[in-house]
């Protein structure tokens, strides 16, 4: 049910995320279809291969084929995964904790659009991306601002009276990055600022 809220959220209708204690925000996925001030912060750092993960509809894993990097998109949803090979893209429908292609040796791992907060659980993420990332590779993830509260919420996406299951979804400020980064095997992390998006680089 999440995949198919969030599918139609990309196609446009009106789907919103909720919180536990009630609280209602618009999904607006189709924005994460079309270039972004800052994303050029991330894509001039990628170097390939570049893995992609929770790539959407595929922005990030398009422009970089486009600028003939070699970049992988990976997202649990197969309309999303459709949109980035319709696009010109690669991309395959998986979960990063899940099986994936050449583990290890990635030279660019993506966590654009704070999917840090995949699983609600950034520690365990981070560590499977350093098992995904080869040794000497980056890591490029957006993250929250450093006054933000680090955070974990319980989420489900709505439509009308139509509701997934609950989830959870981490904010990672970028205070708290680099001791996050140490805890899973990176010697740091180093934040950075563009157009009022904030960056990690883990390496």
């Amino acid at each position: 049910m999440i995949g198919e809220l969030y599918a139609e959220s990309l196609a446009g209708e009106r789907v919103e995320v909720e919180y536990a204690d009630g609280t209602r925000r618009p999904l607006e996925a189709a924005r994460w279809m079309l270039p972004a001030e800052g994303d050029e912060a991330m894509l001039s750092r990628c170097v390939p291969p570049v893995l992609d993960v929770g790539s959407g509809p595929g922005r990030l894993t398009v422009e970089l084929a486009r600028r003939g990097v070699w970049a992988l998109g990976v997202d649990i949803t197969p309309h999303a995964v459709r949109l980035t090979r319709d696009a010109g893209g690669r991309a395959i429908c998986r979960d990063v904790f899940g099986h994936l292609p050449a583990t290890g040796r990635w030279r660019t791992v993506l966590l654009a659009d704070g999917n840090i907060g995949i699983g609600g659980d950034p520690d365990a993420l981070l560590r499977r991306v350093r098992e995904l990332v080869r040794p000497g590779g980056t890591v490029i993830a957006e993250v929250a601002p450093p006054g933000t509260t680090s955070r974990v919420d319980r989420v489900r996406l709505r439509r009308g009276d139509v509701a997934g299951g609950w989830f959870g979804w981490a904010t990672v400020s970028a205070a708290d990055l680099p001791h996050l980064a140490r805890r899973a095997g990176f010697p740091g992390a180093r934040c950075h600022q563009d157009s009022g998006r904030w960056f990690g680089i883990l390496s």
